[in-house]
Order: structure tokens, then C-alpha cells, then sequence
């Protein structure tokens, strides 16, 4: 069955892989193994960001990788992230310059604005990276004024001096999508964002797309790297062991993972899911060899929560982001 394997992003009209390999929570001492693996089983997407504490290690496996054979630079599609603390137009290229030798790349295929909160700067040599709260002890997060419109600019500039192919943006609603378009000379080529069948944002990703900006999905399964709890108590059964998407796979022959994953790419959003097991990596790029049917789509789509799991304000931030 011969499918699309691949998302072509405005501007550039470069080929993003709908189906890549995703470095958060994978562990320093891990990671360099585990890219290196995951190219090997044929990943050809790799998602990071500076806030995930392991582009070093993540580097050295896509360069590994590479010195051995395996794959030529241009065979990979490498994406990273900007994180809070470094919007300032002051800001924003040192951050970028620090994660390419991080990673020992001449350049990354797309940056990612993480949040769309500018956090007060913390300087690279204080703390790296620095998470949500300032170094000082601090139990609040604290906001600088740097306006989003500023940090655009610069995130262009990169994106003009070809160290960044692409730039977007990540967890962004439509109103401030719609505030970005009005002075954006580059139109973000991808929104990345939470989603999966417990919260399926049905309107923004068809708002977005008809935008001309391609969508990523991360948290593609769900509750399995949260805690599995609502804000009211209620607890969500993980998606992985959930009846209708196990009855789903068994109808194909194919796992709960790679049931969830392809609703993604039935929607045309590319997805990143994470295993440090090689086996599992490599079932879960191999979504091109069936379809979900109509009666699948319906019944997933019944589980709809509007259960957002990845939320600043749950965890304690104070800041609801997403309200």
C-alpha cells in the first residue's frame, strides 16, 4: 500500500517526515545509544529541544549515525526548540548557536518557539538549561517583557541565514497564530501541540492547516508520560489498553501504538513518539502498510475528553496557558 510518507512545508518546500522519534525524558546517558539506534531502524526525524537537558548526547548519535554510514545529513530531518528564557530579540541567536554545537550541526531542518511564555532571561553560563523557575531559588515563574513580535524577527533572521531551514511555532492557540500572521514575513512552517484521542483539537488543526502550516502531534499516547489524573479526580484509562483502540488493532493486525499514531496521520498531522525499546521503535514507524476505516475514525473519535495532559497551570506554574 503505497502511501504519503512525508509533509511538505510552506516556504522551503521541504520533505518532513510524518513519522519521527521524539528525545524527551530519554535519559543523558542514554541517549546517544538510543538516536543512534532509532536512525538505524530507519527514524529520519528527530524532535529535541534545549529544555530536554540532552542535545549533547542526542548530537553525538545523530552524528554517529552519520560518520558510520548509515545516513547523510541531508537524509535526516533534525528539530529542536527555543526555550522561555531566551525570547529577547537580545536572546534568541545566542540560545540557537549554543543548542547547533550542542548537537555538533551546521544547522537544524526546523526551530520551534517551546511556549509562547517569555520567562525572564537566565544567561547560559548560570544555568542550562534552565526549566520554568529562575535559578535564585524562586517559587513563581517570572515574565520579562519581550514581545512575541520581537522574537519572530530573530527566529526569521536564523531562518534566513539558512542555519535553520524552517521555523514554527509549538503549543500556540489560534488566537495568537492569528496575531503572529499579521507580522510574520516567514509564516511558521509547523505548529507542533499536544494531541491524541482524549484531546483531539478537531478545529484548531483544520484552522491551522488551511493556513498553509503543518501540524505535529506529541503526546500521541496520551496519559503515558503524564500522570493519569484529571484536574477534577477522575482518572483516565491509559489510550495503549484502552478497548477501542486494542479492538482496533486487532482488527488490522496491528498495535494499540500504531493504531494511535496513524489517526494522526489519517488527520495529515506527522507524529514523534518516543521507545527506548528498538523493536518497538521500529513497529512504530511502520504505519504506512494499512488504514484506519470509517468505523475506526468514528469510534475513536467518541473518546474525546478535551483532556489535555501537558498543562503549565497543573503543574503548578500558575499559568493557564491554554484557557
Amino acid at each position: 500500500m503505497a502511501q504519503q510518507q512525508h509533509l511538505t512545508l510552506n516556504r522551503t518546500g521541504d520533505k518532513m517526515p510524518f513519522v519521527g522519534f521524539g528525545c524527551w525524558k530519554v535519559e543523558n546517558e542514554a541517549a546517544e545509544e538510543t538516536v543512534y539506534n532509532a536512525i538505524k531502524a530507519g527514524v529520519r526525524l528527530i524532535d529535541g529541544a534545549g529544555d530536554y537537558g540532552n542535545e549533547v548526547e542526542v548530537g553525538r548519535g545523530i552524528n554517529k549515525a552519520i560518520n558510520e554510514g548509515i545516513v547523510k545529513r541531508e537524509d535526516l530531518f533534525v528539530t529542536t526548540k527555543l526555550w522561555n528564557t531566551y525570547h529577547h530579540k537580545d536572546n534568541v541567536r545566542p540560545a540557537f548557536e549554543k543548542q547547533l554545537k550542542d548537537m555538533g550541526l551546521d544547522y537544524v531542518d526546523l526551530y520551534l518557539i517551546h511556549f509562547p511564555v517569555p520567562l525572564k532571561h537566565v544567561a547560559l553560563e548560570t544555568a542550562y538549561p534552565p526549566g520554568w523557575y529562575q535559578p535564585n531559588g524562586a517559587t513563581e515563574v517570572e515574565f520579562e517583557r519581550s514581545p512575541m513580535q520581537d522574537c519572530w524577527r530573530e527566529m526569521e533572521k536564523i531562518a534566513e541565514s539558512g542555519k535553520a531551514k524552517n521555523i514554527g511555532i509549538s503549543n500556540f492557540n489560534v488566537q495568537l497564530i492569528l496575531d503572529l500572521l499579521t507580522y510574520a514575513n516567514i509564516k511558521p512552517a509547523v505548529l507542533q501541540v499536544e494531541l491524541h484521542p482524549y484531546l483531539q483539537q478537531t478545529r484548531l488543526v483544520e484552522w491551522v492547516q488551511k493556513q498553509g502550516i503543518q501540524v505535529t502531534a506529541y503526546s500521541s499516547f496520551g496519559p503515558a508520560s503524564f500522570i493519569q489524573l484529571t484536574d477534577d479526580g477522575k482518572t483516565a484509562e491509559p489510550l495503549l489498553g484502552h478497548k477501542v483502540i486494542t479492538d482496533i488493532a486487532a482488527k488490522h493486525g496491528k498495535t494499540a501504538a500504531q493504531v494511535l499514531l496513524r489517526w494522526s496521520i489519517e488527520r495529515g498531522v506527522a507524529v514523534i513518539p518516543k521507545s527506548m525499546n528498538v523493536e518497538r521503535t521500529r513497529t512504530n514507524i511502520d504505519l504506512f502498510s494499512f488504514s484506519l476505516d470509517k468505523d475506526d475514525l468514528e469510534a475513536i473519535a467518541k473518546l474525546e475528553l478535551g483532556l489535555r495532559f501537558n498543562d503549565p497551570f497543573s503543574y503548578g506554574f500558575g499559568l493557564p496557558l491554554f484557557c
